[in-house]
């Protein structure tokens, strides 16, 4: 099979020919018809600081997919061949008290498709039956491929209460956009999306969001004051992993106001815990990945309504042999995502 794998320490990836893999007794052998880009996928392929203190070599990378199951182990009695199914990423070891508190997302032992067992990018993919997913028909393989990042827009607004209230989301890539989707389905009475980049904001204003904001041209609280007649924003959720919008997001913050942590950083982020989240008795959250599965039933709920589609949020589809092309345009940041059509 065809297999898209980071093979050597340095900047790129190749395409090697590999056997189909085996599966265990509780496994899954799916045929991958649809693979996502992510950005963990970017910094594998850069081999930047974040990818190689987490990354071991050689490894078939690339962890959002959907497909075809063809094999199933012999333990495996939920899934069948032939089913389609979309993949859960984070794989729970199921005996931790994480696991067995209905915490299986943030598993103390927790292991990553793609990045700490081999992933996505392939003609065919090992996926622990505890990590499927039964995808409905009517969903397409593309938009199944997303679901992953799709629920982690949907996680990230689960704790709050947008109905009638003014959301803040900053970053507008992907999940941003997804999170951007669901606040404004979830009744928000105003949504506004922050991002650097004008495709992206573009992107957004398509997909529905009210009010673009671009933190280099404006001051973004104070666009976020007048919009609020003073108040600032009901829920800020800060999804660009960068610091300058840490400080903008806790300003644009209103007293009393949810705060909810999304986006990944590089180091180590500032914060002032006094003014901006004491005195304010902001309530924060720090969200990661999928409840499972209570994340992956209302993401379905929500694509199967009808109300939302975030098909256009997929802005280019690419063959696996094109690889260097896909991933080098998604690393421009200029993008909504990208899928690999295998």
């Amino acid at each position: 099979m065809q297999a898209l794998v980071k093979d050597k320490p340095e900047r790129g990836a190749s395409l090697l020919d590999r056997p189909v893999p085996e599966i265990g007794d509780n496994d899954l052998l799916v045929k991958v018809k649809a693979a996502a880009i992510c950005g963990t996928d970017i910094h594998i392929y850069q081999w930047n600081k974040y990818a190689s203190s987490r990354i071991n070599l050689p490894l078939l990378f690339g962890h959002e997919y959907s497909g075809e199951v063809v094999q199933v182990g012999k333990n495996v009695t939920a899934f069948k061949e032939g089913d389609r199914v979309a993949a859960e990423t984070h794989i729970p070891c199921c005996h931790c008290f994480q696991c067995t508190t209905g915490l299986q997302h943030i598993c103390r032992d927790m292991k990553i498709i793609g990045v700490h067992v081999d992933g996505a990018f392939a003609d065919y993919s090992v996926l622990p039956d505890v990590c499927a997913w039964k995808l409905d028909p009517s969903i397409t393989y593309p938009v199944g491929a997303t679901m992953e990042p799709f629920g982690i827009g949907v996680h990230a607004l689960a704790y709050t209460q947008p109905v009638g209230k003014k959301v803040v989301v900053f970053g507008c890539g992907p999940i941003g956009i997804y999170a951007q989707m669901v606040a404004k389905l979830s009744g928000a009475e105003c949504v506004i999306g922050v991002d650097i980049t004008n495709e992206r904001l573009e992107l957004a204003r398509k997909m529905g969001t009210d009010v673009i904001l671009n933190a280099t041209e404006v001051d973004v609280p104070q666009e976020i004051e007048k919009i609020s007649k003073g108040f600032g924003a009901d829920i800020v959720v800060e999804l660009s992993g960068n610091q300058a919008a840490v400080k903008n997001a806790t300003r644009a913050l209103r007293r009393g106001g949810d705060l909810v942590f999304v986006g990944l950083f590089s180091g180590p982020v500032e914060i002032d815990v006094t003014n901006d989240i004491i005195y304010k008795e902001a309530k924060v959250y720090g969200i990661t990945g999928r409840v499972m599965w209570d994340t992956w039933w209302s993401a379905q709920s929500i694509l199967l309504s009808g109300k939302l589609d975030p098909g256009p949020v997929i802005t280019h589809q690419f063959g696996l042999e094109d690889y260097d092309n896909a991933l080098e345009l998604a690393e421009s940041g200029k993008t909504g995502k990208i899928v690999f059509n295998i």
